[in-house]
């Protein structure tokens, strides 16, 4: 007798013919079909990150870390450069101060002509207009640069005829403490938690008292008037020298500059430090007859 082949047997349905081979049938009776399936059916279950010990990463976390380095290398980067056209416009202004007070040919030239004191003047406040209220001349390179070079020159020029009116051991003793003062205040304003940027209308207006007690003092002659208005604009802007510091650092800060404003940076910082040296040489000058 022939042998049958050894393969497992499944019963069939009532009215179907078992061959040996038949199909085998699901328990229980099929899903109902639904004729209106879900417009928003359910996402798979993600799967466990945390299978075979590995680490629980959140999604997109290593974007925003690259993206936090770049934003902190290009904010440095604006740093270095700020500080840089600084620097020329500190070592241009000290050139110009110099020749003013050393120079006595020059001293007496800008003592016969003070018209010349007056030009540069005007020249400063249209630069100074033009640089911070022209956005696209303030960006635009080399525009930017020859402009803020022509400013520096005729507020140099303006020093130097304003500290050729002083002694010259006078003058090195006020740009002694003017550059103590502003490396302690550029110390203070990148390690302090104190955020100055968001006193920016209290500073405003402290500006116009002080303008509106200047205009006194000059109605109303007297040594210890000016010793006072004198101290209180060095003092004030020491603190605007912290804010604009911190404007320019950003990172934590309430408010900040954006890195394209480089030029306008470094004017901001520019004007601060040359107002506590005028005012740092009113005191000394003043303190000493």
């Amino acid at each position: 007798m022939a042998s049958q082949p050894n393969h497992p047997t499944y019963p069939s349905q009532p009215g179907q013919p078992s061959y040996g081979w038949a199909v085998p049938v699901d328990q229980g009776p099929p899903p109902p079909y639904n004729p209106n399936p879900p417009l928003n059916p359910q996402p798979p279950a993600a799967p466990d990150n945390n299978m075979y010990g590995g680490a629980d990463y959140e999604s997109g976390g290593l974007g925003d870390a690259a993206f936090s380095f770049s934003e902190k290398s290009i904010r440095m980067a604006f740093v270095r450069k700020v500080y840089a056209i600084l620097m020329v416009q500190l070592a241009i202004t000290v050139g110009f101060i110099s020749l003013f007070v050393y120079e006595p040919n020059v001293k007496m030239y800008s003592r016969q002509h003070p018209e010349m004191w007056w030009i540069a003047f005007v020249m400063t406040f249209v630069l100074l207009i033009v640089l911070a209220c022209c956005n696209d001349f303030r960006r635009r390179w080399p525009l930017n640069i020859i402009l803020l070079g022509l400013f520096t020159a005729c507020e140099g020029f303006m020093l130097g005829a304003v500290s050729s009116l002083y002694r010259s051991e006078d003058v090195l003793i006020a740009a002694g403490i003017c550059t103590g003062v502003c490396l302690a205040l550029t110390i203070f304003a990148m390690q302090t938690k104190w955020d100055f940027t968001a006193c920016g209308g209290i500073l405003f207006v402290c500006v116009i008292v002080l303008f509106i007690f200047g205009i006194v003092a000059i109605c109303i002659p007297g040594k210890v008037i000016h010793l006072v208005y004198a101290s209180l604009g060095a003092l004030l802007f020491s603190v605007y020298l912290v804010f604009d510091t911190q404007m320019m650092l950003g990172g934590k800060h309430k408010y900040s500059i954006s890195p394209e404003e480089y030029i306008f940076a470094a004017l901001n910082l520019y004007l601060d430090i040359i107002n506590i040296f005028l005012y740092i040489l009113a005191i000394v000058g003043g303190s000493r007859n």
